[in-house]
């Protein structure tokens, strides 16, 4: 009788749960979003590297748009940057308002925001913990 591949002897370790592939490299990305950010005119942009902090991300993006409408330009050109860099599942809230969109590209998710929503908010403080060597300022 032949023994199934789920029989195990005693001495075994146990096997971890394959992890399905990291879509995108979360540095790359980064730097993607950045550049399109500074080349729009963002203000106040923010990196903050949540890796051990977070599980749903590695890096968080936070930055500000002088009106709703600089704020929906920016996610719109941060969200077809990522599209050409091979990021196929991109997701956007908040579009219609533009008084915060996020855009959640897997590791890499992206706060955009109008001034005033952005400091009544004041994520970035919340992830950051106060200024520290996470925290990584453009």
């Amino acid at each position: 009788m032949k023994s199934s591949p789920a029989d195990k002897s005693a001495g075994d370790a146990p096997r971890k749960a394959p992890r399905p592939p990291r879509g995108i490299d979360a540095d790359a990305a980064a730097r993607v979003v950045l550049a399109s950010l500074e080349d729009d005119k963002a203000e106040e942009i923010l990196a903050l590297d949540v890796r051990g902090k977070s599980s749903f991300a590695d890096m968080l993006i936070v930055a500000s748009g002088r009106s709703a409408r600089h704020v929906g330009a920016l996610a719109d050109h941060v969200t077809r940057k990522l599209k050409e860099m091979g990021v196929t599942n991109v997701n956007v809230e908040g579009l219609p308002h533009c008084d915060w969109v996020l855009v959640d590209a897997g590791d890499v998710v992206v706060h955009l925001f109008r001034p005033e929503v952005r400091a009544f908010y004041n994520i970035e403080k919340i992830w950051a913990g106060g200024p520290g060597p996470n925290a990584i300022a453009s």
